[in-house]
């Protein structure tokens, strides 16, 4: 029996971006199609196999120790995007302001998929879900600049809806455009 079940939920890419490697913020880069190596995308500054521990996750590694990268992508969906702004009093947000990986439509409380969850292109290519992504200062500092005063409603606005973090299952291209088919793991919810 499949330990992965294919729901009814399909998503639609309506962005990609890299953020560069020598970057000196958290902006990505628009593209319109990249290929997600095993390594994430080429040129990005989240790419690689494996990536030094952070501040995310320092009551299981000290900070700099080398971990399996599972923050290869961050992805979003649009409509929570425009709920962030909606919140914070602005017209919209520019998803290159979150460094934003890719960025999704068609998938309600996309942020709280099940962790392990998988989204699949059409063509193949498959990216796991590893869990939310939490709201951090990287992106009030970019939206402050671009609208002055809003920065610093972002972390509250954010929180709950800021997507997930991913990394590549199945290599592949992906493009915008691209449909996205939902696999959620089989299992019931924890109840311990």
């Amino acid at each position: 029996m499949p330990e992965l079940v294919t729901t009814d939920h399909t998503a639609r890419i309506v962005w990609l971006g890299k953020v560069p490697e020598n970057r000196s913020n958290i902006r990505s880069e628009p593209v319109r199609e990249a290929f997600a190596s095993y390594e994430g995308f080429a040129g990005d500054y989240h790419a690689g196999l494996t990536r030094a521990s952070c501040v995310r996750v320092q009551t299981q590694h000290p900070k700099g120790t080398e971990i399996r990268n599972v923050r290869q992508f961050s992805v979003l969906s649009s409509e929570e995007i425009a709920e962030i702004a909606a919140d914070m009093g602005v017209a919209a947000l520019d998803p290159a302001q979150f460094g934003a990986s890719i960025v999704i439509e068609g998938i309600a409380d996309f942020t709280h998929v099940p962790p392990s969850s998988r989204l699949q292109a059409e063509n193949g290519t498959t990216i796991v879900v590893d869990m939310l992504n939490g709201p951090c200062n990287f992106p009030a500092r970019e939206i402050e600049k671009d609208e002055p005063g809003h920065g610093k409603a972002f972390l509250a606005a954010a929180r709950g809806r800021r997507g997930v973090c991913a990394w590549v299952e199945r290599q592949g291209e992906l493009k915008v455009g691209d449909k996205l088919f939902l696999h959620i793991p089989a299992q019931r919810a924890w109840a311990p």
